[in-house]
């Protein structure tokens, strides 16, 4: 069955259908040994297509989730050979993170070769709410909680928060729709206080549960195909 290339290069997990236009336009993508062009299909089935010179093939789909521990750095390979959230996942698949996880933070991330779904989940268009749980080095206040419910801030841009509770004496939840580095510690520095802790229990519809840190599970069918239609994918 005849697709574009770019979305065989997506299913393939070698680059999001974006980046496999920049790979086309480079002039790196082949098929039955000549060069692609922009705009071109192929049936991955019975073509010869390559990046590269590699030819590629197509995955089936996988989607982990993991509750990332403490210390761990949320990318594919470490320069200063840290572990990293790969190093915890065992299967075959080339897999990736989903956004980012502080190294010092812990909880849900998610990890896929599906690069149309990653893509959908990171744009700021479609605003999957990331929910956390953040130790504080100070006691919460009504003070901080109705200032959090307007607003922050943050790099003179408004963060705007949701579903703000308190916790605990120095818990508090909250969601936001932001993926910036660091955003969580920085809301709360403008606030007067400072994290000390920090855990991600929620990205879109998917809850972190009872996995405890370290643990991994694939998703169900039935949990891909809801959050294939909370992306609208």
């Amino acid at each position: 069955m005849l697709q574009r290339l770019q979305k065989i290069i997506a299913q393939a997990g070698i680059a999001s259908r974006r980046n496999a236009e920049v790979l086309i336009e480079k002039g790196v993508v082949s098929v039955n040994g000549k060069q692609a062009s922009i705009g071109q299909s192929a049936d991955p089935d019975k073509d010869v297509i390559e990046v590269n010179g590699e030819p590629i093939t197509s995955e089936q789909f996988v989607y982990i989730l993991l509750n990332k521990p403490k210390n761990v750095v949320t990318t594919l390979a470490d320069e200063r050979d840290r572990t990293t959230v790969r190093d915890l996942i065992d299967v075959p698949e080339r897999v990736f993170p989903v956004g980012r996880l502080d190294r010092n933070a812990t909880g849900l991330v998610l990890l896929t070769n599906d690069g149309a779904l990653a893509n959908r989940m990171m744009h700021p268009r479609y605003e999957t709410l990331k929910t956390y749980v953040a130790t504080l080095s100070s006691p919460v206040s009504e003070s901080l909680l109705s200032r959090l419910r307007n607003g922050v801030i943050v790099d003179r841009g408004k963060v705007q928060v949701h579903q703000v509770q308190q916790k605990g004496i120095h818990k508090v939840e909250l969601s936001i729709h932001e993926g910036r580095k660091h955003i969580i510690k920085k809301i709360f520095v403008k606030l007067g206080t400072h994290v000390d802790a920090l855990e991600r229990t929620k990205l879109g519809m998917l809850e972190l549960g009872k996995l405890q840190q370290g643990e991994w599970r694939k998703l169900s069918p039935q949990e891909v195909s809801a959050l294939k239609k909370e992306l609208k994918l």
